[in-house]
């Protein structure tokens, strides 16, 4: 199959729902740098806690992106199909599922941060400023969850722009009250670390009244109301499970993992893991089209497969890994030419600087793996219901080579930063090949719901 098909429309359709998706993702990524700077003048201690707390809190988004990517299969098919009854009842089933997990990670942070704080470091410094930051941002998990699944339900069907006006506004009541209850700004009481999850919190309330608000009043694409949460969708929950269930699983088996990776290198060192945090957060905003080049893979050859043109669909898929190959050598040569620059506004110590570089240059070679492998599994193997290979293939990527290989790397062998940090990202090239032979394959188009009947 050619990598690029000759088709105008085709690419106005990526153009339209990815450059709105990849704006909110580059909001939401500046507002991840905006703390990381902000919270990095306070030292590597503030730093690293944040960093470290981030991850149980990005163990939750990745659980409530599972819960609406899975959605997000189901309602580009069914919306694709016309058949908007059983898009509302798919997402009926997604809200709940939302909720019902949100309200764990809520119990979790606010009863027992410490616990969750020496699971990443021993270090009882950043443990106590983890707490912190833990303790305020519970308050946010259950609309922040109902926010990402509510977006993820508006992308599907087309509305990418509201969720992205959201984040902008979102970003820059984040930035301003960092500003002001971080150092305390204009007679308020200087906060440091509860500062930056204060005004998180002001933020995510505001995305959620925006972006739930619209969908429950003012929608009409799905019409879907407060009322239909109490609806029956007993008919659609076991395709969900079927389909949803493997993305649930995939998603929260890499954020498990992401975890253990993190507690890897928290145990080698605070250098290591202010480093990765700032080399992480350079790597996102490299490639920063790429969440939504993905997820706009995944609806449109959902959808394509809706309208039940399967051969469509799969010239769709090889054009949208090309895509994906060129953002992520715009990415590697962006990281590359920029990693001295970024790693200077940081107040670092210099060997967390000069570990930063070495980060930086696994990254501008693994981002082009990476790129092309989000491309695939985030996208249009996904959009194609072929979730049961994917989760196949994370497990195995990440559980069985990057996991092993990085904690035998960082703790037992004591390699130098550059091949620890190779070792700890090797799942996004076995994974890329993997699935690649997938797409090449054409066993990954599956049947929806009542296409099995067809």
């Amino acid at each position: 199959m050619r990598l690029f098909i000759k088709d105008r429309k085709f690419y106005k359709a990526v153009a339209r729902l990815a450059f709105p998706i990849g704006l909110q993702s580059l909001i939401t990524l500046s507002v991840n740098l905006v703390d990381t700077v902000m919270v990095g003048q306070l030292g590597e201690t503030s730093l690293s806690a944040v960093s470290l707390a981030n991850q149980f809190i990005s163990t939750y988004q990745a659980s409530c992106l599972g819960i609406g990517m899975g959605a997000s299969v189901l309602i580009s098919r069914f919306y694709g199909g016309k058949d908007l009854e059983t898009v509302k009842k798919t997402v009926t089933v997604m809200l709940r599922f939302t909720v019902f997990f949100g309200l764990i990670f809520t119990l979790a942070a606010g009863a027992a941060p410490g616990i969750l704080m020496r699971i990443y470091t021993g270090d009882e410094e950043i443990v106590r400023e983890g707490i912190s930051y833990l303790r305020l941002s519970a308050f946010c998990y259950v609309i922040h969850g109902l926010t990402l699944t509510a977006t993820l339900l508006l992308r599907s069907v087309g509305k990418s722009r509201i969720p992205m006006i959201s984040s902008a506004v979102s970003f820059l009541i984040n930035l301003v009250g960092n500003d002001l209850f971080i150092f305390g700004k204009f007679g308020l009481p200087f906060l440091g670390v509860r500062g930056a999850a204060l005004s998180t919190l002001l933020a995510r309330v505001f995305e959620f009244v925006f972006v739930a608000g619209y969908l429950f009043f003012f929608d009409h694409t799905v019409g879907y109301r407060v009322r239909d949460i109490f609806g029956r969708c007993s008919s659609v929950t076991g395709e969900y499970f079927h389909i949803g269930l493997p993305v649930f699983a995939s998603e929260g088996l890499l954020a498990v993992g992401n975890n253990v990776l993190a507690m890897i290198m928290g145990r080698i060192g605070a250098s290591f893991v202010s480093a990765n945090a700032i080399a992480t957060v350079t790597q996102q905003l490299s490639t920063v089209l790429l969440q939504g080049l993905s997820q706009t893979g995944c609806i449109l050859v959902g959808q394509t497969l809706g309208k039940r043109e399967r051969k469509r669909a799969v010239e769709e898929a090889w054009a949208m890994l090309g895509l994906g190959i060129l953002i992520g050598a715009a990415g590697s040569a962006l990281i590359l030419f920029s990693s001295d620059f970024v790693i200077s506004a940081y107040r670092v110590t210099e060997e967390t600087a000069a570990v930063a570089g070495q980060l930086m240059r696994v990254m501008a070679l693994i981002v082009i793996f990476q790129s092309a492998d989000s491309v695939l599994t985030k996208g249009v193997l996904r959009g194609g219901g072929d979730t049961k290979f994917l989760l196949l293939a994370d497990t195995l990527s990440l559980w069985g080579v990057s996991v092993p290989l990085g904690f035998l790397a960082g703790l037992v062998w004591k390699l130098p930063a550059f091949w620890i940090y190779f070792f700890l990202k090797t799942d996004r090239i076995l994974s890329c090949g993997l699935c690649l032979w997938r797409l090449k394959s054409g066993k990954w188009v599956r049947k929806i719901g009542t296409e099995k009947n067809r």
